[in-house]
């Protein structure tokens, strides 16, 4: 029995849906404080509200994307960060170090939040780093259009701030390219897939389920009324339908039982849901922001993997859906291939297993790789010569 703090990005579903997979396997065996904020908090604290007494939900604040005319507003969303780290980030940190001490934390892992590492490290706490992110630094990213390959190297900037030390580096995401030299200690696996997910049982009953965000233009909604089935949507609250198009409010069980029971996927480009979709062998049309250099790089991997494709949230049309569903079966032999094994938890709970191993005091290693490489290094240049 061990004592865990782990914290999280509050952004989005998907880090929290990878953090509620890590509670759900060690809540049996381990008290633990989560710290998160935004809709991460509003989604663990639903879900763990009864009949879980060893897991504590705690708010904080948290950087937040910002929009402007419903588009990702990129140097707000910096300008917000760096606003954040100076007016929250600290004190957050003091506050941290009262309550691990009071918690008597043996280990800490975290999701692409900043707080918990820098209180961890003043502590001496053994940090366990679980993120999709960290592929910003680890990975060998030379296959994206070199405008991708510039977003990375600017963004892998802030994943060093985050998180620049941890004993350990777990890199969730549904695609694995080789690793870069000096980064052959990343521990690679598929997406944290939840209870209701991996037990669920996949078939076609003829509909398509989109999940999207909430700035979504109403452009795209006409794009799906007319792909000739219906469509429920998830992200934008109920409201009244638009032709065959019906809206829903965001139910775990029930959006999993239509992601499992539908015959495509239409949606926002998140590592989480990408790896579900094709866990559960659903072929999907992602709809990337065109400010969302993450969505975008993933929406090129699962491109090159065979399993779907991808048009700008901004620019989508009826005809790009509707010829997406008329030929979603060409898609079928790459999803039979990576069906029912997208899981990577089991290998992110050996990681955490082993740390915890060392008396649940386990010698903080520092640093968690090199410096990144420059904007004008070449990643095939820094990649060993291994294959996937």
């Amino acid at each position: 029995m061990s004592k865990i703090a782990i914290s999280l990005c509050g952004e989005g579903r998907g880090h929290a849906t990878r953090i509620g997979t890590l509670i759900e396997h060690l809540e049996a065996d381990h008290d633990l404080l989560i710290y998160t904020s935004a809709d991460a908090f509003e989604m663990l604290s639903r879900r763990f509200a009864t009949d879980h007494p060893r897991v504590r939900i705690v708010e904080i604040p948290g950087i937040v994307f910002q929009y402007t005319a419903g588009r990702l507003d990129v140097m707000r969303s910096i300008a917000a960060g760096l606003d954040y780290q100076a007016r929250q980030l600290g004190p957050l940190v003091d506050r941290m170090l009262d309550e691990l001490d009071s918690f008597g934390a043996e280990l800490a892992v975290v999701d692409f939040e900043p707080a918990l590492p820098r209180a961890a490290g003043r502590r001496g706490i053994p940090l366990v780093s679980v993120d999709h992110q960290h592929f910003l630094l680890a990975y060998d990213l030379d296959a994206l259009p070199w405008t991708l390959q510039w977003n990375a190297w600017f963004m892998s900037r802030a994943v060093w701030l985050y998180v620049s030390e941890a004993a350990d580096t777990v890199v969730s995401a549904f695609f694995r390219p080789p690793l870069r030299r000096g980064w052959e200690h990343v521990v690679q696996v598929g997406p944290l897939l939840r209870r209701e997910i991996r037990t669920a049982a996949p078939r076609d009953d003829g509909f398509i389920v989109s999940y999207v965000r909430r700035h979504t233009p109403f452009s795209a909604i006409e794009a799906l009324a007319d792909c000739g089935l219906p469509v429920r949507v998830y992200g934008l609250g109920q409201r009244e339908p638009v032709a065959r198009v019906s809206f829903h409010a965001i139910d775990e069980r029930r959006f999993v039982e239509d992601l499992a029971c539908c015959r495509a996927v239409v949606a926002a480009a998140g590592n989480q849901l990408i790896g579900e979709a094709l866990h559960l062998g659903k072929p999907m049309l992602l709809l990337p922001e065109r400010a969302h250099a993450e969505q975008l790089m993933n929406s090129h991997f699962l491109s090159a993997m065979g399993c779907g494709a991808f048009a700008l949230l901004e620019e989508v049309t009826r005809d790009r859906v509707r010829s997406f569903v008329d030929e979603a079966g060409r898609f079928a032999p790459a999803l039979a291939a990576l069906a029912g094994r997208m899981d990577g938890a089991a290998e992110v709970l050996r990681v955490i297993g082993h740390r915890l191993g060392f008396d649940g005091r386990a010698a903080r290693r520092p640093g968690n790789g090199p410096r990144p490489p420059g904007p004008r290094a070449s990643a095939r240049e820094d990649a060993p010569d291994r294959t996937r």
